[in-house]
């Protein structure tokens, strides 16, 4: 199990962009979170198997179709077992 966070940039506020990452994540089984920060990126932290962390980061790199992402940050993270689901807070 790995976990990373993910620091999405573009037009990812006001257009469901927490929703679409929460649904790929559930779709995908990893747990974690996502939120909005507030100088309008998106900051999401993830745990799972590396190769679905792979996955997510294409899928947030993507963004959905309301969505315009210029740009993705993304460090390893130390796992918090204590995390259950994918929820946005």
């Amino acid at each position: 199990m790995r976990a990373r966070k993910f620091w999405v940039s573009g037009q990812v506020q006001g257009v469901g962009y927490r929703y679409f990452a929460v649904r790929v994540a559930r779709e995908l089984g990893l747990k974690g979170w996502v939120r909005n920060l507030s100088d309008g990126r998106v900051e999401a932290y993830a745990a799972g198997p590396a190769r679905l962390l792979e996955d997510f980061e294409a899928r947030l790199r993507q963004g959905p179709p309301a969505g315009e992402v210029r740009g993705v940050e993304v460090e390893d993270s130390s796992h918090d077992g204590r995390i259950e689901g994918f929820d946005i807070r």
